[in-house]
């Protein structure tokens, strides 16, 4: 057996884990950045969509350089702009300029996904691809639950500000690790050498229906999962009123159930489904509609192990969907296009997060409660459904025509 694969996972593992750890820090955090700016709940859902409109906006040109360059390049360049990002935000005492560096962490917190992506495509063989990418996304819910469980009680004793210096500090370690340790994959490497043409590149992609759909339905999934990871805390503090710390372990519940669907999910796609990725999609869509809606019906003083039930079964779906999602969009193309497909197809699904959380957020704001907000979670799951459910009918239809394997793209 080669174990080369899977050490070059464990890199692209342990950056995705400190990327998101600084990237989805916001969370955690905004209880005590709504106290220090003053904010609305709107205005709380506005910082993770600063961070994801960066995302939208490099996702596509991350994808094309990640094709150009190469993993390992990216992985220190994207590491670079994050903590420059995240290191000025942190220092600046207003709420605008901190917005606008987050906005710049975004550009390389976005091209950590492409880049990774195109990683795992290159290193696994079609059918461990999928076990792989939800061990590689493990990453990122692992990374904000543990931003959850340290940065919380760190604030709590030194403040915000030096807490996410300290996390812009770890990842710059660690991002200087993985430049020395990972290496691409040497039939990566070969094809880096060529510069693929963009726009030609993009036409395929946008003609593709099953793979716009998926994208478009993800807006909805990646919309329902940033906004429970960025007002769960708040949600647990300030309407169950319960102690910071102990709302920062629901948090980290939810983010932990959503390492555990990633995996699970990938497992289930490769061995149950014989790769299928469309049919679990659905699945996680329609779990996740019910347990918004039990949510929604919740009482101020729920039992606490139903709590932990619902809130951890909502963080395996809407929270461990991505690694199925960045496979559909990877094996869409051949090998040497997937970081421009994941790319695309991330940078379609972002705009989710740029929506949902402040739309979240404005809807407390306007009723006093998080009743109405976990149902627009419901509702949007009633759109993502059928959408996936085309979806699935089409990418049927393209497999029945006798050329179809991959895009073709140049």
């Amino acid at each position: 057996m080669n174990k080369t694969p899977w050490r070059m996972l464990f890199w692209l593992l342990v950056t995705q884990l400190m990327v998101a750890f600084v990237g989805r820090c916001i969370g955690p955090l905004a209880p005590f950045m709504e106290e220090s700016f003053d904010l609305t709940k709107a205005q709380v859902g506005l910082l993770p969509a600063a961070l994801f409109v960066g995302q939208s906006i490099v996702s596509i040109l991350a994808g094309w350089y990640a094709d150009v360059l190469g993993t390992r390049k990216m992985l220190l360049i994207l590491s670079g702009v994050l903590c420059l990002g995240y290191l000025v935000a942190c220092l600046s005492p207003w709420y605008f300029l901190s917005l606008f560096f987050i906005f710049i962490g975004g550009l390389g917190y976005g091209a950590m996904h492409p880049t990774s992506s195109r990683g795992i495509i290159y290193w696994f063989p079609s059918h461990v691809a999928g076990t792989a990418m939800g061990i590689k996304q493990m990453g990122v819910t692992g990374g904000s639950a543990l931003a959850a469980l340290l940065l919380i009680p760190l604030s709590l004793n030194i403040g915000w500000r030096p807490a996410i210096g300290s996390a812009v500090l770890l990842l710059a370690v660690i991002a200087g690790l993985s430049f020395l340790f990972y290496r691409d994959a040497p039939d990566e490497a070969e094809t880096a050498k060529v510069k693929p043409n963009l726009k030609e590149t993009l036409k395929p992609l946008l003609k593709h229906k099953p793979f716009l759909i998926i994208s478009f339905a993800a807006m909805g999934l990646s919309g329902a999962q940033l906004s429970v990871s960025t007002y769960m805390v708040i949600y647990a503090s300030q309407s169950l009123h319960y102690s910071l710390v102990i709302a920062g372990s629901f948090l980290a519940l939810y983010e932990i159930g959503g390492s555990v669907g990633r995996i699970g999910w990938g497992i289930i796609s490769d061995r149950i489904f014989s790769g299928k990725r469309v049919p679990v999609l659905i699945a996680i869509a329609m779990i996740t509609a019910i347990t918004s809606i039990i949510l929604s019906v919740l009482p101020e003083t729920p039992s606490k192990w139903f709590l932990i039930l619902i809130i951890f079964l909502m963080g395996f779906c809407v929270a461990g969907f991505n690694g199925i999602w960045m496979n559909f969009a990877a094996e869409s193309v051949e090998k040497r296009y997937s970081g421009l497909a994941s790319g695309l197809s991330l940078g379609i699904g972002s705009l989710g997060v740029v929506i949902g959380p402040p739309l979240f957020g404005a809807m407390v704001d306007w009723t006093g409660t998080f009743s109405m907000s976990w149902l627009f979670i419901f509702m949007e799951m009633l759109v993502v459904i059928p959408c996936l459910w085309w979806a699935g009918r089409k990418e049927k239809e393209y497999k029945k025509q006798p050329s179809y394997e991959r895009v073709e793209t140049l």
